[in-house]
């Protein structure tokens, strides 16, 4: 019946999170059957076709990395399996359709979206949440299709930033500038109109600059009926699941966050907070403005992530203008110099690592857990630790190998490897995830391989 139709822009968007994937086999095989001539789909009878056409035009805007995402998901899977139902006795012997039915099945199984429950209409009227920042956007310049009196609207998604610290520490700017910086005591990643985020260093061994977060100050403002403010704080030992004043969400309390116990709004919580590993991570998700924050101890020190619409990142004043994330570091706090680390040189193998300072000298809270006692790291040594969880020898595992040299300290593995992967999980731009030292020359040697150790905290990023 010819290709047109049987392929859909969008879907390997979605396709490209692994617990995704079945939706992309789906989309193949619609494409493969118009290939083979055998894309039985656009017959009056069976309407396969149509209901594919509209599961893609209800999730096309959708990534998982978005605030409610699962319940946006979960109601365009229940309007795809309804449609299905529909067509199925037209349908009945089309392979197409069948292999529909089943990726349904599998999808709606991963992401635990229960059989019964609001669904998404092809036809939508749509009503703003105010207190849900995807929901307020998401349809903010409609457009007609096809005809003039056409209810179809093209979404806009907003452009969404990402910040991340970590390590000695290490951070990555709004801009994708990679940087290593001492800033020691307490400084702003953000502060803006919506959100505030404030982290506190401490120096981390004898004899060096270099600083890591056992402190992080979260302050979500007043935003108009959705929420007063709240203000989360986290210090080593004692990484909260409850904002200071004891609560765990704001908003609406009848609102579902994932849409899968049976709630008929199908509507996301103004802000809450979700305990993944009881102090070891913990995630705050602010709605009503689009934020996510994922908070993790890691040995004795703090790490930090966040993704937040450019539009709420933007909006300051002059008064505001000390933002980490924002601008990166001031000069004078930076460790790199033009793109250079002061690593001790020369250093008689194997005392390649320094001793951590005693953790009471720095006035941390006790500790209720034992952490890894201080190694001596090689070189070599610190590059076959690091690569036991990062592969790609990137601007992580670069950051891992020195923060192993500097410290001595192996849950810095950790925290780099976990970075990576809450960049992963946050970062809107997947073309940007990897930085790279710009490096053209042999780095058999040992020698020269250390020098260029020392440009892994770069100025600016390969985008």
């Amino acid at each position: 019946m010819g290709r047109a139709g049987c392929c859909y822009r969008g879907a390997e968007r979605l396709a490209s999170s692994p617990s995704l994937r079945p939706l992309l086999l789906l989309i193949v095989a619609l494409c493969y059957g118009a290939h083979r001539g055998h894309c039985q789909v656009a017959t009056p009878q069976c309407r396969i076709q149509k209901c594919t056409t509209d599961f893609v035009s209800l999730t096309s805007h959708l990534t998982p990395a978005l605030d409610g995402f699962d319940v946006e998901f979960c109601k365009a899977l229940r309007s795809y399996s309804a449609c299905t139902q529909r067509t199925a006795k037209s349908c009945r012997g089309n392979l197409v359709f069948h292999s529909a039915v089943l990726g349904i099945s599998d999808l709606m199984t991963q992401r635990n979206c229960s059989r019964d429950g609001p669904t998404s209409s092809t036809h939508p009227e749509i009503q703003s949440e105010p207190c849900n920042y995807h929901s307020r956007t998401q349809y903010t310049h409609p457009h007609a299709h096809a005809h003039p009196h056409s209810h179809t609207h093209t979404p806009t998604r907003p452009g969404y930033l990402f910040c991340g610290l970590f390590g000695d520490p290490h951070l990555r700017t709004f801009k994708d500038s990679f940087q290593t910086c001492k800033v020691e005591g307490a400084w702003p990643l953000i502060d803006n109109d919506f959100l505030s985020v404030q982290v506190t260093n401490v120096p981390v061994v004898t004899g060096s600059s270099a600083t890591a977060t056992n402190k992080i100050t979260i302050i979500f403002k007043p935003f108009e009926e959705c929420t007063d403010q709240r203000v989360y704080q986290a210090v080593t030992d004692d990484l909260p699941a409850a904002f200071v004043d004891g609560t765990v969400s704001s908003g609406d309390p009848n609102h579902n966050v994932n849409g899968n116990n049976g709630d008929s709004t199908g509507k996301v919580r103004a802000l809450w907070i979700s305990e993944r590993s009881p102090g070891h991570h913990v995630e705050l998700h602010a709605g009503y403005i689009g934020v996510t924050v994922i908070v993790r101890q890691l040995g004795r020190y703090l790490t930090l992530a966040v993704r937040i619409p450019e539009e709420m990142a933007h909006a300051y004043d002059a008064t505001q203008d000390l933002q980490l994330c924002l601008n990166g570091c001031p000069t004078s706090e930076r460790i790199d110099r033009g793109g250079h680390l002061s690593l001790p040189l020369p250093l008689p193998p194997p005392a390649l690592g320094l001793h951590l300072q005693q953790p009471h000298g720095q006035g941390h809270p006790s500790h209720t857990a034992p952490y890894s006692a201080p190694q001596r790291f090689s070189l070599e040594g610190a590059r076959a630790r690091c690569r036991e969880q990062l592969e790609l020898q990137d601007i992580y595992f670069h950051s891992c190998v020195f923060d192993l040299l500097t410290t001595g300290d192996a849950n810095f593995t950790a925290a780099a490897f976990s970075a990576l992967k809450d960049m992963e999980s946050l970062h809107p731009h997947r073309e940007r995830w990897r930085i790279f030292p710009q490096s053209s020359a042999d780095t058999s040697h040992p020698i020269t391989w250390l020098l260029l150790l020392t440009l892994f905290a770069l100025s600016s990023a390969l985008v």
